[in-house]
């Protein structure tokens, strides 16, 4: 096996270069989308009927709970 030469090394160093340039773009899921005890804006989305709802609509006298739920596969 020949002896590691500067070009291994310098490949190698750009190996690592890039991939800690893409770990550093890696959004963190945590931060994504809104916060708990956050307010969303109003919107409006159809429903399994196809009828259009609001969240205002969804409303109850205490308010709304949203759960977002990001499965693997999606």
């Amino acid at each position: 096996m020949p002896a590691p030469t500067r070009s291994h090394f310098a490949a190698i160093a750009i190996a690592i270069g890039f991939v800690s340039a893409l770990a550093a773009q890696t959004p963190n899921p945590q931060s994504l989308g809104p916060q708990a005890g956050e307010h969303v804006p109003d919107f409006s989305l159809p429903d399994q009927h196809g009828n259009t709802r609001t969240l205002r609509s969804t409303f109850g006298p205490k308010g709304a709970v949203l759960v977002f739920f990001r499965s693997a596969d999606w």
